[in-house]
């Protein structure tokens, strides 16, 4: 039974997040660019969502596995591959990879065409992340494998390693 709101006082509404198509915090990351769609502000840092262009022959990061998040991934178009240990996925449009805390997973655009996707991050954890990767470009070094695994232990994450 919910409580009622005394005549007296305004009811107050969340309010409504609206991401226009040209709008969103945008972070290129080398061949690959993320609209950043919802950053957890608006869902009290239980989801994330953005949307990655994959350019042709883009590597993804190294294999690695979260400790602490959900990662979801919708493809939109084209083909991503996805590495979940030893196993490659090649998910086109329409697919859904959900990647539970601890797997170790990493994706790629094999393909000459780009990719398009959705990722959703619960909580939104994992998104500072990729602000951090800017961060290392926009200073002029590069996204070494160290730098990767720098960057991923702030956000409970670690790279997958003796894996590909």
């Amino acid at each position: 039974m919910s409580e009622e709101t005394p005549a007296n006082e305004p009811q107050t509404v969340p309010a409504v997040s609206v991401v226009g198509p040209d709008d969103g915090e945008t972070i290129v990351l080398g061949t690959t660019r993320m609209r950043v769609l919802e950053d957890g502000s608006h869902t009290e840092h239980r989801l994330a969502i953005a949307e990655s262009v994959l350019a042709p022959h883009t590597q993804g990061p190294p294999q690695h596995r979260h400790g602490r998040h959900d990662e979801g991934f919708y493809i939109l178009s084209g083909t991503v591959r996805f590495t979940v240990g030893e196993e490659d996925y090649d998910a086109v449009g329409g697919t859904f990879v959900m990647v539970p805390p601890g797997t170790p997973h990493t994706f790629a655009n094999p393909t000459d065409q780009p990719a398009v996707m959705l990722s959703t991050f619960t909580p939104d954890l994992y998104l500072q992340y990729f602000r951090d990767l800017h961060d290392v470009l926009a200073e002029g070094r590069s996204l070494t494998p160290q730098a990767h695994a720098d960057a991923m232990s702030r956000y409970a994450t670690e790279p997958a390693t003796g894996l590909t």
